[in-house]
């Protein structure tokens, strides 16, 4: 285990780490810890048992990195449960990561990007408020969270460029995506017509960009014979009839029910 621990972490630490020799050693780090059973913190009192937990805790936060740069977020979500265990279960025992929170501020991120807003608040339960109130890798994510859930898309865009560390990246990228999504819907919503330069600032895009022709052709942006993006199409309701017969069925219906009430 000391000889897959020293490789490992001597090939992550390089500028440009090998990611298919990191995936090999990592599928040999995780039978390790099928054997090992994730280890013990009952069983944990002598300084060589602590020792081998670190170890396998320092792994687990590599694994987790690894995911991210290989865009396998099922192997994130894998691993950033294992590693709760060792910042949550075996804090007793163990002197806490450097890394802690760093991973536990991207792992909130990850669940507010994916719209997975249940589980986010599962987790800031289990973070004490000195946590969510001053720490520099968890208040933004707190920050981001409030902006979304108040529809203030601009500064979830503005956001973009000052993150708690680079590894954020991605996943603030998601957020981003989903941020500009509805965005776009607002637009639809609220203009008939939109110039194309308009659309650009109001997403965050340069005007003329790859990523604005992307967006619109996505979401069945039509041009008019000015240039302006025309939404009239995207907001036609068709009218959908209901027979009178339908609607007397579903009227006796609730008549019925509001009889046994009473």
């Amino acid at each position: 285990m000391a000889n897959l621990y020293n490789e490992l972490k001597t090939e992550w630490s390089k500028y440009a780490p090998n990611l298919e020799h990191c995936a090999t050693l990592l599928d040999g780090f995780k039978l390790e810890l099928v054997r090992s059973n994730f280890g013990s913190p009952q069983a944990s009192s002598s300084s060589k048992q602590k020792e081998q937990l670190v170890r396998y805790r320092e792994m687990l936060e590599i694994a987790v990195e690894h995911s991210i740069a290989t865009k396998d977020y099922a192997a994130f979500e894998r691993y950033m449960a294992q590693l709760n265990t060792y910042y949550f279960d075996y804090d007793k025992v163990l002197v806490p990561s450097v890394h802690m929170h760093k991973f536990m501020g991207l792992n909130l991120l990850y669940m507010l990007a994916t719209n997975r807003i249940a589980d986010f608040h599962i987790e800031l339960e289990r973070l004490p408020m000195a946590l969510l109130t001053n720490n520099n890798f968890i208040k933004p994510v707190l920050n981001l969270e409030n902006y979304f859930m108040e529809g203030r898309y601009n500064k979830i865009l503005q956001a973009k460029k000052s993150l708690p560390a680079e590894i954020y990246t991605n996943f603030m990228n998601m957020l981003v995506d989903t941020a500009r999504d509805e965005i776009a819907s607002c637009l639809e919503k609220s203009y008939d017509k939109i110039a194309p330069k308009l659309a650009a600032q109001r997403l965050g895009f340069r005007t003329g960009s790859k990523e604005l022709s992307d967006l619109a052709e996505r979401r069945l942006w039509n041009v008019d014979d000015a240039g302006n993006y025309d939404f009239a199409g995207l907001n036609i309701r068709q009218v959908e009839k209901v027979s009178a017969k339908d609607i007397a069925s579903c009227n006796l219906s609730y008549a019925q029910e509001l009889e046994k009430i009473v």
